[in-house]
């Protein structure tokens, strides 16, 4: 069941409830348009984590690395790349298994090879700004 999150403080509120319930070494995969508010959910989850105060997008890098308290948290971009498998050169195995989190905005191609991943769905509904709505998927496999 999709959740409404009406404001940056609700998307950041949801965050934190993520950040604690998704058990450690979690592959989280987000979709939704740009300016679903991908990002925001990602610095939501490192600052619930203890994380630094200032996280960006890696749009350009493809990948931040957030140490917090409980381990880090692995920030990858996937909008650039054509090919999901891309991630795998890249090193996705090896930051699941060190990780507390990886999070991968543009993730959802890989869930056909990760079952085991979480993904998340932001949407804008039509003609609301201002408005959000995440439905959690848990893993199928």
């Amino acid at each position: 069941m999709p959740r409404t999150l009406s404001d940056e403080q609700q998307t950041r509120a949801y965050a934190t409830a993520l950040a604690h319930d998704l058990p450690h070494g979690t592959l989280l995969l987000l979709e939704g348009p740009l300016g679903a508010g991908k990002t925001t959910l990602v610095a939501g989850i490192v600052a619930a984590l203890g994380g630094p105060d200032r996280t960006s997008s890696p749009t350009y890098t493809l990948i931040h690395e957030y140490p917090t308290p409980q381990g880090v948290v692995v920030h990858v971009d996937a909008y650039r790349l054509d090919d999901p498998a891309a991630l795998e050169v890249l090193g996705l195995a090896d930051y699941l298994e060190r990780a507390r989190l990886v999070v991968v905005e543009w993730g959802g191609p890989l869930a056909a090879t990760h079952p085991e991943a979480w993904r998340l769905r932001l949407e804008r509904p039509p003609g609301r700004s201002d408005v959000r709505t995440a439905d959690l998927i848990p893993p199928h496999g």
